[in-house]
């Protein structure tokens, strides 16, 4: 078997969920109690940004309340100690990673802790609310701040940089995802394609399980641990 040297790991929701962070939907679609169309797109920004700028708040501020959990711990490790190359992409919007000492790291879908000014195209670190429609420290505008987020319909973030990566990996590890958004759902294959091995590392099998040539189930506090551990020998 060839050996490994370039890694590349997708984390989803399921990473951070042992952190006491909510999975983006429940078994009935929702995403605490609001309809994923009523603040996470363009257009319900548009037709009640209150309302949306509320949600986030309440967002940011909870997450600052968490703490990394084993999965996040291991995934540092790893990143400090892999001698090759090694990115994480996660699909998350917190900053678990970072707080746990990840260091090559791409947030595809932005940050909570980010803001985003609209008129003059300035992302920012921002914990504080955004619903007071505060001035953009940049451009001294208020009103044009929202959420550093990728939303339904808005193009992910860095996907040339992520590609080129991909394609140069000899191991795609995805971790904690549904397989269900995309482009991330298509990384696996996309991975295959350029002739790395892949492996799935999830709650449950995701709807593109079938495309990876292993799996292993169960929660990513456990799971993640043990990986790293056979990958750093």
């Amino acid at each position: 078997m060839p050996p490994i040297n370039n890694i590349v790991i997708l984390t989803g929701a399921g990473v951070s969920a042992e952190s006491g962070i909510d999975t983006f939907r429940d078994g009935g679609g929702l995403w605490e109690q609001h309809r994923v169309e009523d603040v996470a797109t363009p257009e319900a920004f548009a037709r009640d940004p209150n309302l949306v700028l509320r949600f986030y708040d309440m967002r940011r501020e909870a997450i600052q309340t968490k703490a990394p959990n084993a999965a996040h711990d291991a995934l540092a490790r790893l990143d400090a100690a892999w001698q090759g190359e090694l990115l994480i992409v996660t699909q998350n919007v917190d900053d678990l990673h970072e707080r746990a000492g990840a260091k090559r790291l791409i947030h595809m879908h932005g940050e909570h802790l980010n803001a985003w000014c609209t008129g003059c195209d300035t992302r920012m670190p921002w914990t504080g609310p955004l619903l007071d429609r505060p001035a953009c420290p940049a451009c001294g505008v208020a009103g044009l701040l929202r959420p550093d987020i990728v939303w339904f319909g808005e193009m992910p973030y860095r996907m040339e940089d992520i590609y080129h990566i991909l394609n140069r990996a000899d191991l795609f590890v995805s971790i904690g995802t549904s397989g269900a958004v995309y482009p991330a759902a298509g990384f696996v294959r996309e991975a295959r394609a350029s002739g790395a091995r892949t492996l799935e590392l999830n709650m449950e099998p995701s709807q593109g399980s079938h495309w990876f040539d292993e799996a292993r189930h169960g929660p990513a506090g456990v799971l993640v641990p043990a990986w790293v551990d056979e990958m750093l020998g």
